[in-house]
């Protein structure tokens, strides 16, 4: 099933059975048609917009009149079946219905998405109300917080979050994170998995613009810290280890200079074709007469459009190796086509980086079929 599934016609009739049932000059007939022209051609955001479009064709003019309708909308909701791993899309248009047609009414607005961000995470449609109504925005951020229902808190870490994927990215946040930090410190212990994730995803947003306020940031929390903030400062220094920053490895108790060994560095193939897996050795022998807490990754360095190499990280293992001890390691690695990279034929490179330090790196070809 594709993404952009959630939001077909199965997924309109929960919308408009729903609103019907708060609004009952709602069309369904009508807006059931409109949905279907042109649906299937329509990747996942173009169907968003399309549902967003068509009901705002059929629903008030007046936001308020529509903030009074959404706000009874979850007694008449249709949650779908709950196998359905999309089954919550139905709900992101009215989310982002509000982002479009309530911007300049946002007390009502925020009204709307504290009471819909349970049907569907509201932290796309908050994202412009931030940028826009700054004050106001942390004025209602600072008191859900500490709400009662999780996906609220949630809300406050997730819709704040810089570089949220598929978000406006805010830039004012990219540039100064410190009025988002008051809201994760009282979320970093928070009683849901959810909300933790959220704070960690959150944390390790920053650190790509201001890696020096996470590691501080980290650095007080682990003072007493309890399981779940341990668990929250490991996720959010992911991006840090593989960056290779120096102060995040002693921060998470790995060794800060190892003594290592790391013998030759052996490829299956060295003659790739895209789509074939690219399958490793490595063999490391600690010279310390202690343990050794170790961070192993691997970087693809990819050929890009002008012949320059650009490098993924990627984890391999977390180990302790003890004194004198040796091991190998073996990764399969498979070259596929995806949405987000273009391959080129050429030159490529693997290299293995131990607490984020390469230690060895060998060259390999790719081909990329016409």
């Amino acid at each position: 099933m594709l993404m952009k599934d959630g939001l077909n016609l199965a997924a309109a009739e929960r919308i408009s059975t729903a609103i019907s049932q708060v609004y009952p000059n709602f069309a369904v007939e009508q807006f059931l048609q409109q949905i279907d022209i042109g649906l299937a051609s329509l990747e996942l955001k173009q169907r968003v917009n399309h549902f967003i479009e068509v009901l705002a064709k059929y629903l008030p003019q007046e936001f308020s009149v529509c903030h009074e309708i959404f706000i009874q909308l979850k007694p008449h909701w249709d949650y779908g079946n709950p196998e359905d791993p999309l089954r919550s899309f139905a709900a992101w248009p009215v989310t982002d219905f509000v982002a479009k047609y309530g911007i300049d009414n946002p007390d009502l607005a925020f009204d709307c998405l504290r009471y819909l961000t349970s049907l569907f995470s509201a932290e796309f449609a908050i994202r412009p109300f931030i940028e826009k109504y700054p004050e106001l925005s942390a004025k209602y951020l600072s008191q859900w917080v500490t709400d009662e229902d999780y996906h609220v808190r949630r809300l406050t870490s997730e819709g704040t979050r810089p570089r949220l994927p598929w978000g406006i990215r805010l830039q004012a946040f990219c540039q100064d994170p410190k009025p988002n930090l008051a809201l994760l410190e009282q979320l970093k212990d928070d009683e849901s998995e959810y909300v933790r994730r959220s704070v960690a995803n959150h944390l390790n947003d920053i650190a790509k613009d201001n890696p020096d306020i996470v590691i501080e940031i980290c650095k007080r929390w682990q003072k007493g810290a309890s399981s779940n903030t341990q668990w929250v400062i490991k996720h959010a220094c992911r991006s840090l280890i593989k960056s290779g920053h120096p102060q995040v490895f002693p921060l998470l108790g790995f060794t800060k200079s190892p003594k290592l060994l790391a013998e030759d560095l052996s490829l299956v193939n060295s003659q790739l074709t895209l789509g074939d897996t690219l399958t490793f050795t490595v063999q490391l022998t600690s010279t310390s007469m202690s343990n050794q807490k170790l961070a192993i990754d691997f970087v693809i360095y990819h050929m890009k459009a002008n012949g320059q190499l650009s490098a993924k990280v990627f984890k391999l293992k977390e180990l302790t190796l003890k004194s004198k001890a040796s091991i190998e390691l073996t990764k399969q690695h498979k070259m596929k086509a995806i949405t987000t990279r273009k391959y080129y034929s050429g030159k490529h490179q693997v290299a293995i980086q131990i607490n984020g330090k390469e230690v060895l790196i060998k060259d390999f070809n790719l081909r990329v079929p016409d």
